[in-house]
């Protein structure tokens, strides 16, 4: 059973990293800053249709804020949406503010509607760090999913995922005689987003933090599962951090896929998964090959967790080159290089 014995610090953007960014085409000069949203004079729970609490909190802003507020978060929408296009701006307000207090990040969440037909979109203003910010990249360079995010300063502008958010997942769909789940093609997507989540040592995937996207095909339905929360990208010491079966909150998944599928079937999945990701990579090997550069000088967790780290790759893989990384960096590069160099 995995768990989070303290919170994460944070890590600060480097200057190479910062170069990175900048290059290719992260950085942009937002109108609202993190801190220009803690200004709220009060707030209440926020609650779901159920009536269950979300643990977010709904805040109110000073009535003399709130017009320079709309204006500037619509205009960081246009920026993530359609790289900062006025006209997308006239029919764009912001309808609510959500703090949430709990974990590394404590995010704000901003709701955008379309004034024309009440459409509405997120997006979410956090503090930058480090470790966030690679966990963001190499989602986009290595998993079948792109992420579009924007920094400036200390803060960080994240585009709303959509999905059923895992633990809604698992208490509402599994188990559900009156909704369809395809088992056995959720099972491959777990096997195979356990696999990608371990070749790039992004941690803590609990059913929380990560969201199901169900789409349906013409003659069924397809499962894609994706990462939400990127603060742990990288920094614990213990193997099995990186590994989402081993979360008790995952258990009813897991479980799923021992049911349905057999030891044959999942390295087929694990190899197809590296296979694909091995593809992404030498489309795009320049930009991954400069990100893995800077992430070799930064320090992006404690010299003990290194090591322990190391140690257990090592013995999992059975490649003593493990034990010679000294840092974070290095132990993602050779975990990407051991599990991708068949394929490459």
């Amino acid at each position: 059973m995995n768990t989070i014995s303290q919170k994460k610090p944070q890590y600060p953007i480097s200057k190479r990293l910062h170069g990175f960014l900048e290059e290719y085409g992260r950085l942009q000069d937002i109108p609202v800053r993190y801190s220009d949203l803690t200004h709220y004079t009060s707030s209440f729970p926020l609650y779901d249709k159920a009536g269950i609490d979300t643990l977010w909190e709904s805040l109110i802003y000073p009535q003399s804020d709130i017009e320079e507020l709309n204006k500037g978060l619509s205009k960081i929408y246009a920026l993530l949406r359609t790289d900062g296009r006025n006209e997308v701006m006239e029919h764009l307000k912001v309808d609510r503010i959500d703090y949430c207090p709990f974990g590394n990040s404590n995010p704000f969440r901003v709701r955008i509607v379309n004034k024309y037909n009440d459409n509405y979109d997120y997006f979410y203003v956090k503090k930058n760090d480090a470790s966030r910010i690679y966990g963001l990249e190499l989602e986009h360079l290595t998993s079948p999913n792109r992420i579009h995010y924007l920094m400036d300063g200390d803060t960080l502008i994240e585009e709303h995922i959509p999905g059923v958010p895992g633990d809604q997942f698992i208490t509402t769909y599994l188990g559900n005689e009156h909704i369809y789940i395809n088992e056995t093609r959720l099972a491959k997507e777990f096997v195979k987003f356990n696999e990608r989540t371990f070749m790039r040592l992004l941690g803590d995937m609990r059913s929380y933090n990560f969201v199901i996207d169900v789409t349906p095909d013409f003659d069924d339905v397809q499962y894609r599962i994706r990462a939400i929360d990127f603060d742990q990208q990288s920094y614990e010491g213990r193997k099995s951090m990186y590994l989402p079966q081993y979360f008790k909150e995952n258990f009813p998944i897991v479980e799923m896929c021992m049911n349905r599928l057999n030891p044959e079937t999942v390295s087929q999945y694990q190899k197809e998964e590296r296979s694909l990701t091995a593809r992404r990579v030498k489309f795009i090997r320049h930009r991954t090959k400069d990100l893995v550069e800077v992430m070799l000088r930064d320090q992006l967790s404690t010299k003990d967790k290194v090591i322990e780290l190391r140690e257990q790759l090592a013995d999992h893989y059975k490649v003593s080159k493990f034990l010679k990384c000294n840092g974070m960096g290095q132990l993602v590069r050779r975990s990407l290089f051991y599990n991708l160099k068949d394929y490459l």
